[in-house]
């Protein structure tokens, strides 16, 4: 009888070893996935304010020549309305590696846009705006620019 109840002591004291082990398993788990993610998330943000920022840069240098910059940026030129005015906006597409894309394999857009230009006789200043976000609409950076017209 004693052999018989040690060996039923010890099939318990396994079962809640491996349930022990079971639950810290699903712990680690779950702190791994969510750290793939965060870190995905960071590197994301990481690229989009180096896209953000070659954007200011170039809106700097360009001002209102929208086909220059749009060269220089690999973009596409649109018109999109925006209240009473229309507004020119250039569009960068980007993939999952933030190489330059097509629009049908964008996973990131980056998005140029002129709000106003004002300031006395041979000192207008641009502003605008770049925005960078996921092509679900999610925005992941957005800075507010200016420069000189010359």
């Amino acid at each position: 009888m004693t052999n018989r109840s040690k060996s039923t002591l010890f099939l318990i004291e396994q079962l809640i070893v491996i349930a022990v082990f079971a639950i810290c398993a699903v712990a680690c788990i779950s702190i791994l996935t969510a750290s793939y993610f965060y870190a995905n998330d960071s590197s994301a943000l990481s690229h989009a304010i180096i896209k953000a920022e070659s954007g200011a840069e170039v809106f700097k240098i360009t001002g209102t020549d929208f086909s220059a910059a749009a060269e220089i940026l690999d973009g596409t030129v649109t018109s999109k309305s925006l209240g009473a005015d229309g507004v020119s906006v250039i569009a960068v597409y980007y993939n999952s590696s933030w190489q330059t894309s097509s629009e049908d394999n964008a996973s990131y857009v980056m998005n140029l846009i002129i709000e106003a230009a004002q300031g006395p006789q041979n000192f207008d200043v641009i502003t605008g705006r770049i925005t960078v976000e996921r092509t679900t609409g999610e925005e992941l950076i957005s800075l507010s620019v200016a420069a000189r017209d010359y």
